[in-house]
């Protein structure tokens, strides 16, 4: 593969031949609503669909191994875990996945937020594409407090619930406050997230404020709107057009950023599904992935230089 190039998984089914009513069934067992043996049983039992069904809902299911874009080692980059203090977090203490660019620093510095299932594959991952286009990366961990990513997403998704939400977000935002702190980093911090990440974004650039000086949301939950007028970091939105869960968010949002003077961009690409930049599933969406992946560099680099 050229360097930056996305793989997409392999397999037999592409996201074209799969019926609209698995990816929403997909939606709803990826948010927690249904367990995995409903997510299949239903898909299954769709009329008209079958074991056809079953078969659609089965080609969803990640496939990190053939997903991996940046394997290491890697002379561009290096990369470690690190522990840090996380007060009033779930333990006091959390883990995250540092990779940083091969050379002195400093470098300009974006923390890496996970989906609803902790620090998988695909957000290492994307942690190494960060820092091979020049940034200081870290993922944390938000599972750490419980003995970490546990090797599959559907253990993740229970142990990130069964988490104190309001200290799960302060261990994310102590990672952020962790990462500009680094000796690494050049003083500017960036935000990228996915789904419970995006969200988590939102609510980072209105809780740092002035801290954050650029956020880059996927198909995230908007922020309150009573703390929007905190947010200083100009944001650019990432949403898929068959994603009305997150979207029916952002008319709210974005009316707040505006009335606060925050400068941001909404892209809504279209055809897509929620979770279009992940290449793990079929989901992906392979021009929308490239598009708002290079949209989210320029975006990096034009504020975090």
């Amino acid at each position: 593969m050229e360097p930056g190039q996305v793989r997409p998984v392999g397999g037999e089914i592409s996201q074209l031949e799969i019926d609209q009513r698995v990816f929403d069934l997909y939606d709803g067992y990826c948010h927690g609503r249904i367990e995995r043996r409903q997510f299949l049983a239903r898909a299954a039992s769709i009329a008209a669909l079958g074991a056809a069904g079953l078969a659609m809902a089965e080609a969803l299911l990640p496939r990190y191994a053939s997903a991996q874009t940046i394997p290491l080692p890697d002379a561009r980059i290096k990369a470690n875990y690190v522990t840090y203090p996380s007060p009033g977090g779930n333990s006091g203490t959390m883990r995250g996945y540092l990779v940083q660019p091969t050379g002195q620093g400093p470098f300009p510095a974006i923390v890496v937020i996970h989906e609803n299932r902790g620090l998988n594959p695909y957000i290492a991952d994307v942690a190494r594409r960060l820092a091979v286009e020049g940034f200081l990366a870290l993922a944390p961990d938000g599972l750490f407090p419980v003995g970490g990513y546990p090797g599959n997403d559907d253990d993740g998704r229970t142990l990130q619930a069964s988490l104190d939400q309001s200290k799960l977000r302060t261990d994310l935002l102590n990672g952020a406050r962790f990462l500009k702190a680094h000796q690494l980093c050049n003083g500017k911090l960036g935000a990228i997230g996915f789904c419970y990440g995006g969200g988590v974004v939102n609510f980072l650039a209105a809780t740092l404020g002035p801290g954050l000086q650029a956020g880059v949301p996927y198909y995230g939950v908007a922020a309150a709107t009573e703390s929007v007028a905190r947010i200083k970091a100009p944001l650019l939105c990432h949403l898929a057009e068959r994603d009305e869960r997150v979207n029916s968010t952002y008319p709210a949002f974005e009316s707040a950023l505006r009335a606060a003077g925050v400068p941001y961009e909404v892209n809504i690409y279209p055809g897509t599904q929620h979770g279009f930049h992940n290449n793990s599933t079929p989901r992906y969406d392979e021009g929308a992935a490239k598009l708002s992946w290079e949209r989210s560099i320029a975006h990096f680099r034009k504020h975090l230089a």
